[in-house]
């Protein structure tokens, strides 16, 4: 990304920023009713601060890594959360005054201002809470042509797990130990591992490098591997034991796995080369590791029976849920078909940005072959 797309980034960022605490500022200020100086000045500091803690840490922890750093950054993401919910119950509080002051109804603006506040604040809460239950989905593919040997068989798909400045080295463990608690005979590492910043990458993948599954343990790049340099993050997936797989197809005992890295796989042309050049056998089932799903019409035109993605993290906190159901529609989360072709999208392991969940939870999915 050149300097001035970086710039035009943060600005428009930062904007938004801006525009979200100026209308929580004053939306607080209207409903309790605040007139007290002292108390108003005050407000407009600590919202002006926490309006520029986002871009300023995630600039710096790019940086420099040390526990003064992470603690900020997770305090700066947990707020950005935050901040969503009260938002939107500052929508609803003007939503709901707008509507009684139409009908001339009685409206306490303390009480009901507070009533809203308050649920935004449980909603984070919880949201926290949420994303440190990591679960198992179990669910079932069905192939056609499936060989005997992969009948019953598991494979495990893991995505969007994102190790950095707040998931560290124990959430790493707990993913891996939640893995192998499976017995899978296949692992398929979806991209994302990674969440950028100046951290201990081999060491983080290594409780990865522990895993054992007897037809091997395969992964894909996400668009954090490969948002600048993705060598030193394929490098320490290499160290790991786990063969990456970008545009190449490996038969495993009847089954055809292949895979295509974020970058060149949502650039349509390129992503055209590169199926072109995948030979399919028809008569065999056939999976594609794919870190977002998108262009599914191209996977499903080549033949392949199965996708597994990530990447949409189901919206992970309202109201970006919304955004994610328009942009993927009903491939946001869950299996679904399209034509011939199954395809699997899971909410992920991990977070990004604030380290909350509403609306759905964080996963690993065992999947058994039928």
């Amino acid at each position: 990304m050149a300097i001035y797309q970086i710039i035009i980034f943060i600005s428009i960022v930062q904007f938004i920023l801006f525009f979200g605490h100026w209308f929580l500022y004053k939306t607080l200020v209207f409903s309790f009713g605040l007139t007290n100086a002292s108390v108003i000045f005050y407000l407009k500091v600590i919202l002006g601060l926490l309006s520029l803690s986002l871009v300023v840490i995630t600039l710096i922890v790019s940086k420099y890594s040390n526990i003064f750093t992470k603690f900020f950054y997770i305090l700066s993401s947990s707020w950005l959360g935050f901040l969503s919910f009260l938002f939107l119950a500052a929508i609803s509080f003007w939503a709901a005054y707008f509507a009684v002051e139409k009908f001339s109804l009685p409206f306490d603006k303390k009480f009901i201002g507070s009533v809203f506040f308050v649920i935004a604040i449980g909603a984070g809460i919880y949201g926290i809470i949420n994303a440190n239950n990591l679960r198992i989905t179990n669910i079932s593919v069905k192939f056609h042509n499936i060989p005997e040997y992969w009948k019953g068989k598991t494979a495990v798909w893991v995505s969007d797990v994102h190790v950095g400045p707040i998931r560290r080295y124990e959430f790493a463990q707990e993913v891996a130990d939640k893995i192998k608690m499976q017995n899978p005979d296949l692992v398929f590492i979806g991209g994302d591992f990674f969440d950028g910043g100046i951290v201990d990458l081999d060491d983080f993948v290594e409780p990865f490098s522990k895993i054992v599954a007897s037809d091997g343990i395969y992964f894909v790049a996400g668009n954090h591997e490969e948002f600048s340099d993705d060598a030193v993050y394929l490098d320490a997936i290499k160290k790991a034991g786990i063969k990456i797989l970008n545009g190449e197809v490996v038969n495993v005992n009847g089954l055809q796995i292949s895979g295509v890295g974020w970058k060149d796989a949502e650039n349509k042309q390129k992503y055209k080369i590169i199926l072109d050049q995948i030979n399919l056998d028809k008569n065999l089932p056939s999976i594609l590791l794919k870190h977002s799903p998108t262009n599914l019409e191209m996977a499903s035109e080549k033949g392949f029976s199965l996708q597994i993605s990530g990447h949409t993290h189901v919206g992970q906190i309202l109201p970006w849920n919304l955004a994610v159901k328009l942009i993927y529609r009903d491939y946001s989360y869950g299996l679904r078909k399209l034509d011939g072709m199954q395809v699997y999208t899971s909410s992920g392991a991990g977070t990004w940005g604030p380290p909350m969940r509403v609306g759905n939870y964080p996963e690993i999915v065992a999947i058994r072959f039928e």
